[in-house]
């Protein structure tokens, strides 16, 4: 369906797909009423000559009005063209809040580093937590080229040393590791910002 929607978005839109504005469209399916100084009357007028000669539209923005001299299958055109740029974008929506993407959005830099602090979380808690986890590794982790974990606790834990190359194996070592961590482990006032100060002391790390 997504693709079918695709193409025919793709047919409509053409070279024009950054011509589907309010004010671009009625450029194509009319001309703007125009305004001119009369110098006698002292004042700018309105051509009358189209008036009841074309339907007219008026933007409430500025009040500016147009001439529409399209045919119907032209608007109809525009019309299924609209439509399927909403089609797109709610396929965006909705593929930018599902599964990982809804809880830690869109991972866009190439190298980061998760700090974990589950703090006093219970059983069910954290393992809802490591669930996300393995989810985002899974899901967007294994599409950019480095990482590492780094656990908050009065003897900081570390996945690896430093970032690490993103591959198949390295992500399910990550997420064998998140799932052997055990439920509590003593922590200190200082444990999350000690952690946060490990991760930012890689110099290859972007976020």
């Amino acid at each position: 369906q997504s693709l079918v929607s695709s193409s025919k978005w793709l047919q409509c839109y053409g070279l024009k797909r950054n011509k589907l504005s309010l004010s671009q469209i009625l450029s194509q399916v009319g001309f703007q009423h125009r305004k001119d100084y009369v110098t006698t009357l002292g004042k700018p007028v309105a051509s009358r000559y189209a008036d009841g000669l074309f339907p007219q539209y008026k933007r409430a923005q500025d009040g500016s009005v147009y001439n529409l001299t399209a045919k119907k299958e032209l608007i109809l055109h525009f019309v299924d063209c609209l439509i399927g740029a909403i089609e797109l974008y709610q396929q965006r929506m909705e593929w930018l809040t599902s599964e990982s993407r809804q809880i830690f959005g869109v991972i866009q830099e190439q190298c980061i580093v998760f700090v974990l602090d589950f703090g006093t979380a219970a059983p069910t808690e954290f393992d809802v937590c490591r669930d996300a986890l393995s989810m985002v590794l899974v899901e967007q982790v294994i599409q950019i080229s480095r990482f590492n974990l780094i656990r908050a606790a009065q003897d900081l834990m570390k996945w690896q040393q430093s970032c690490t190359p993103v591959s198949e194996h390295t992500v399910k070592s990550a997420v064998t590791w998140l799932w052997k961590l055990d439920h509590m482990t003593a922590v200190s006032p200082t444990s999350s910002a000690e952690a946060l100060q490990e991760a930012m002391g890689d110099e290859v790390v972007s976020s």
